[in-house]
């Protein structure tokens, strides 16, 4: 089992990379004075970080109204499965606060570099490389998964999903 808070020199992992992030924040920040916005989010950390790090994984970073979370390769499940519990109960955490918002969720498997960044005496966890940056551009208005994702998934986890395939789209060759 990978103990991600025991790692302190950089490593190469697979991991479950997961961005989230809530829609239409700039309408809820826009709405509330600063220190009221200050506490909700706090609230929120809280309430995402116990889901994630319940199910074996780790938040790497909030920012603003977004986080980043990561799953060892052998808590891919349990990660897939505590995403869509943290967007479910997301919904219903800013209901009670008559918040009207959804979190949107996009998740990469691959490789990365993990370990400890930042100046001295203040290093963090953190996770840097291409498995970072598809996940963070994945096209998702809701809860996507990549492909890469998908396959780590066991049969049951993956009749949760179905398949979306864009439309074809034609760009002009070279070869004139």
């Amino acid at each position: 089992m990978t103990d991600l808070n025991s790692i302190k020199s950089p490593v190469e992992l697979n991991l479950l990379v997961s961005f989230f992030d809530l829609a239409n924040f700039i309408k809820i920040s826009n709405s509330r004075k600063n220190l009221e916005l200050f506490d909700l989010l706090s609230e929120f950390y809280e309430f995402a970080g116990n889901i994630i790090e319940n199910a074996g994984g780790k938040i790497i970073k909030f920012i603003g109204d977004a986080g980043l979370a990561v799953f060892p390769e052998e808590n891919v499940d349990n990660g897939i499965h505590a995403l869509l519990k943290l967007q479910k109960e997301t919904e219903i955490f800013f209901q009670k606060k008559n918040v009207q918002t959804r979190l949107i969720v996009k998740t990469h498997f691959g490789c990365a570099a993990y370990g400890q960044l930042g100046p001295a005496g203040n290093k963090r966890p953190d996770v840097l490389g291409e498995t970072v940056n598809t996940a963070a551009t994945l096209n998702s208005k809701n809860f996507a998964i990549s492909p890469q994702a998908f396959r780590k998934l066991s049969p049951q986890t993956r009749k949760l999903f179905a398949k979306y395939t864009p439309p074809i789209t034609y760009i002009i060759s070279n070869k004139n």
